[in-house]
């Protein structure tokens, strides 16, 4: 339930509420709301201390002052994390929680990170649809009611294998076979719903496999990332995969410039609330190759597993065309800036450990 405050200030406004989208002065509730805050809006990051949040928060600090970003999870934060910023604590499975958030910290933007990744999800499918869809379901919910702009990351995994693999349009049959890619068209679903519906600035981008020089985390996609650490400490490589199953991936300066972006895209550019977006698709086998131009001692063995399974069932290609049509989505990173830039970032990483 909405604060009494709160709710004395919409029920004089209730009454002006027509069609699909509440009206005020002839701009909807959160155009109104939206102009003060697009500037400089206070941003929560929700299951921060994943790959993404720690790198979109330095990125977002940079746009709009340290204070106005605020890091959130349920894990003790390093001490670097913990200075760097604001860190609190957030459940998000606790909607009264929440909006003491919102409410205390003046909330205008929600990135949601929090989920459970897909190998891991297959392995807790019960804390999967918690984590996934309950927490995806609070925090919709909670920008409806508080006028949030909310993002809300996708992934390939939210197509499944009657899907067209190469190239796989933004709208398309999605049938996905794990928790995981269930969970998130369950969450594009409600988002679109609730923009049609209540006019929810809802925004959401269906990400490939992100590539980073943190620890892989449990996707599918992290051969990708997992393959140079190794390749630097052993010149050694077992990999899960198929050396010929071919992937969309993406590095992840593109990935939070890809959000940032798309977030301050004005609504009426936006065609869709849902886009694919990729840089390049490649094998194992590919992959490899690159990696030898630096490292060519590299050995390679493959032995899939259950991942292949669930690779076997995504995208190769993904069509992002509607993105770069609309907000003028454009990759920098392609497979040798990738290559190059992991190898230098993640030596140095190990170096300094």
């Amino acid at each position: 339930m909405l604060p009494r405050a709160a709710c004395r200030v919409l029920a004089g406004k209730l009454c002006q509420f027509s069609g699909r989208t509440a009206r005020y002065h002839g701009q909807s509730e959160w155009e109104q709301s939206s102009h003060s805050c697009t500037d400089n809006p206070r941003i929560l990051i929700t299951g921060s201390l994943g790959q993404l949040g720690p790198v979109m928060a330095h990125f977002l600090r940079e746009k709009y002052s340290v204070d106005n970003v605020i890091m959130s999870d349920i894990i003790k934060p390093t001490k670097e994390i913990a200075e760097s910023g604001p860190y609190i604590f957030a459940d998000v499975l606790d909607f009264k929680g929440l909006q003491r958030i919102v409410v205390m910290h003046r909330i205008d933007w929600i990135i949601h990170f929090s989920a459970l990744l897909s190998a891991i999800g297959e392995q807790n499918v019960p804390l999967a649809v918690r984590v996934n869809i309950e927490g995806a379901h609070n925090v919709i919910e909670l920008a409806k009611q508080y006028r949030l702009k909310l993002f809300l990351p996708s992934t390939i995994g939210a197509f499944g294998p009657e899907s067209p693999r190469n190239p796989t349009p933004n709208v398309t049959i999605q049938r996905p076979k794990t928790i995981y890619g269930v969970s998130k068209v369950h969450a594009e679903l409600m988002g679109e719903y609730y923009h049609y519906r209540f006019g929810l600035d809802f925004r959401c981008l269906r990400f490939p496999g992100v590539i980073s020089s943190d620890p892989p985390g449990g996707g599918t996609t992290d051969y990708a990332v997992a393959i140079f650490f190794e390749s630097l400490r052993e010149k050694l490589f077992e990999c899960y995969l198929r050396p010929d199953t071919r992937l969309p991936m993406m590095y992840i300066e593109d990935c939070k410039r890809a959000i940032w972006e798309y977030m301050v895209t004005p609504s009426e550019k936006l065609k869709r609330r849902v886009y694919n977006v990729t840089a390049m698709s490649f094998t194992p086998e590919e992959l490899v190759t690159a990696i030898r131009k630096h490292i060519p001692s590299l050995k390679i063995t493959y032995n899939p597993d259950s991942r292949q399974n669930i690779a076997d069932s995504w995208p190769c290609v993904f069509d992002d065309s509607e993105a770069r049509n609309d907000w003028g989505w454009s990759h920098n990173y392609d497979i040798n800036k990738l290559v190059e830039t992991m190898i230098r970032d993640v030596r140095n990483k190990m170096e300094a450990s």
